[in-house]
């Protein structure tokens, strides 16, 4: 039987040891999004025979994440349809895009039921896209830059330590402009696991940027890699009185990324329009359709 234990961040580079090296864009396997999300979904893995595997809750539901390794992946499939049978018997498989379907129709036919959930897909951009912003298609990006260039002094930092207070700060105040009863949980969710994360930033191999107008800061993001060439945007706030920040901030932190990060993942919408509307705007490269596999027993 696979020990599982929870996730912590002493473990990043055992996990990223196998999440680094794969060809996986999910924003799941960002190892800080693991490590800052476990409160709420109790994560947790385990390392067998070359195998990395992950295991959650959704909702009263013990998922799976794809095995990422080497080897005997139906093997390893049939290890945690074994794992899963000790809590409530039924295997979910959460977060499997195209081509892990594609893979386990090929080793488990017709065993598999595939839910696509439109509101967790990932919006997968070219770094070098967000970078110039070229085209007709970007011209209202690149007038909301201008306009803001026009109307604002501002300044690009990196966030380091002594920036952490000034974000959580921001944060504070971005949850109390944005606070309606329906999305207090979800809100209250994601500040706990802000919090944690920019507690923890340099032991969880953040990078992030924020932008100042008058030393008072007006934006900031930060992310992670998920893989070699592709990074994960975790978040994204700012002060919505300074017309085009968004934009700004956006612009800035992808130019000062690595070039070999082709890829810059900005997560899922959520559902929600106005961050659908948002994030489709940018003219994704990928939208990627994410999918709750479930055994047919």
């Amino acid at each position: 039987m696979m020990q599982f234990k929870p996730v912590t961040i002493k473990d990043k580079e055992a996990i990223a040891a196998y999440t680094r090296s794969g060809d996986f864009l999910n924003c799941d396997f960002a190892f800080s999004n693991m490590c800052s999300w476990r409160f709420l979904y109790d994560s947790e893995f385990a390392i067998d025979e070359g195998f990395l595997y992950i295991r959650f809750f959704i909702k009263h539901h013990r998922v799976y994440m794809f095995p990422i390794g080497t080897g005997d992946l139906k093997q390893a499939f049939r290890k945690i349809e074994k794992d899963a049978k000790g809590y409530d018997s039924l295997l979910r498989i959460f977060g499997v895009t195209p081509p892990g379907k594609d893979k386990m129709e090929m080793l488990f036919p017709g065993e598999f039921t595939f839910t696509a959930n439109r509101n967790y897909f990932d919006y997968i951009y070219l770094r070098e896209d967000l970078c110039t912003l070229k085209g007709k298609k970007y011209q209202a990006k690149r007038n909301h830059i201008n306009k803001f260039k026009k109307s604002y002094i501002y300044t690009y930092l990196p966030i380091t330590p002594n920036l952490i207070p000034e974000c959580l700060k921001l944060e504070q105040q971005w949850m109390q402009s944005n606070h309606n009863e329906k999305d207090t949980d979800a809100l209250e969710f994601e500040n706990r696991s802000m919090v944690f994360a920019l507690n923890n930033f340099d032991a969880l191999d953040l990078t992030g940027g924020a932008i100042f107008v008058e030393n008072e800061m007006v934006a900031f993001t930060y992310g992670s890699p998920i893989n070699h060439y592709t990074f994960d945007i975790h978040v994204e706030k700012a002060d919505i009185r300074f017309e085009g920040v968004f934009s700004v901030i956006n612009q800035e932190f992808a130019v000062r990324l690595p070039e070999h990060y082709l890829y810059i993942n900005r997560e899922e919408d959520l559902g929600l329009p106005g961050l659908r509307q948002s994030k489709l705007s940018y003219q994704p490269a990928i939208l990627l359709e994410k999918n709750m596999a479930v055994k047919i027993n």
